[in-house]
């Protein structure tokens, strides 16, 4: 058994425990309390005068399927030969040796989620998995997480080079909707074959995932920058009645109470670079204050290799310094970020029976001076300052 005390700890499930207790047995969070009993025997880590969170979850990242300083041969993450390749799995590309992942662990990221990039329409599967380990299914938390699709400016740019569809924003979204009635029309068989097995359709893999999306089991993971995007991806996402996350969302400020009408929750940025295309025009830090205050529940994404991994928290320091209050912008990089994942069964909060993923800062983790002073995932010391 291991014990954390003397820390500030901020559970993000509403408790902030000014020199608290965690007990860790077996990987898992025994206890959470201000005046728990250590028992003998345990391993003491003190983080005196520290602040104690869940591990950092990074809501969208490339980790593994873009390796750090490779190039060409660790470019993994678009398959750009057909604009709709649903069954794909970014499972099938992450390389856990990637630099990228002692990275993350240094900046207190336990948990991610690794997706295809945008170049297709239909981008393929998301996984979400930890930082830590060398088999990557023993890394996998949830696998598949949903479904990547883009609009905009990416799959236009890749298939008009290729002189191909789409080339215009019309095709980005009929190719989405073709494939999801292929997949309504490939379920209304499998219901047909149940009173006749001799009529059961040949396996389709790409099918088989959108089902899965029709289904509802899984959400379209939307990668929209502007606002029409934004509006494209909800509308065929009532018109197929399938859950749907805005990805990015950078002009989601301009929408924000559609988007609170809507229910859709939004991972934002990355934020912290400059506008190299049309589409990030309206790119600002204000984005998650507003969509917070008009009642969207937000997360945020560094987009690694876009901006590495562990520089997270600085920018959920500065979407708090532009509006975003300080505990919603801690929860936007863990239990938001959990919770539109769907892994807050496991990751996220420090609860009683959740891994016990964990981050030590030597202070607040919005200063510019804390560090990270130890992080543990399963309960164990996976980086250590």
């Amino acid at each position: 058994m291991r014990a954390i005390v003397n820390g500030k700890i901020c559970t993000m499930a509403g408790a902030v425990l000014e020199k608290g207790t965690i007990l860790i047995e077996a990987g898992k969070i025994k206890a959470v309390g201000a005046d728990l009993a250590v028992p003998p025997g345990a391993e003491i880590i003190d983080a005196q005068g520290g602040y104690v969170l869940p591990g950092i979850i990074d809501a969208h990242t490339h980790i593994g399927v873009y390796e750090e300083g490779i190039g060409f041969e660790g470019a993994d993450g678009n398959e750009m030969t057909n604009p709709a390749t649903p069954h794909i799995r970014a499972l099938d590309a992450v390389n856990p040796a990637d630099k990228a992942f002692a990275g993350a662990r240094a900046g207190g990221v336990t948990s991610l989620a690794v997706a295809p990039g945008s170049a297709n329409v239909i981008g393929g599967q998301v996984l979400a998995m930890k930082t830590w380990g060398r088999v990557v299914d023993d890394m996998v938390i949830r696998a598949p997480l949903g479904l990547k699709v883009a609009f905009g400016e990416n799959p236009k740019r890749v298939y008009s080079n290729q002189k191909k569809s789409p080339s215009t924003r019309m095709a980005v979204a009929a190719i989405l909707r073709e494939n999801l009635t292929a997949a309504r029309n490939y379920l209304d068989k499998l219901e047909r074959a149940k009173d006749d097995p001799e009529k059961t359709p040949d396996r389709d893999l790409k099918l088989e995932i959108l089902a899965k999306v029709l289904r509802k089991e899984i959400p379209l993971r939307a990668h929209a920058h502007r606002a029409d995007d934004i509006i494209t991806a909800v509308r065929i996402a009532e018109e197929f009645d399938v859950d749907i996350v805005i990805e990015h969302c950078t002009e989601g400020h301009l929408i924000a109470d559609f988007l609170a009408e809507k229910g859709v929750p939004a991972i934002i940025g990355p934020t912290l670079g400059t506008r190299p295309k049309v589409e990030l025009v309206n790119a600002t830090f204000r984005t998650p204050g507003i969509l917070h205050k008009a009642g969207v529940k937000v997360a945020l994404t560094s987009d690694h290799p876009v901006f590495p991994v562990q520089q997270l928290p600085i920018q959920a320091a500065l979407v708090h310094k532009h509006g975003l209050p300080e505990e919603e912008a801690l929860k936007a990089i863990t239990i938001n970020a959990a919770e539109i994942l769907g892994i807050a069964n496991r990751v996220g909060s420090l609860e009683p029976g959740k891994d016990a993923d964990i981050v030590i800062f030597s202070g607040h983790p919005f200063h510019w001076k804390t560090r990270v002073e130890k992080t543990l995932i399963d309960g164990e010391i996976v980086y250590e300052r």
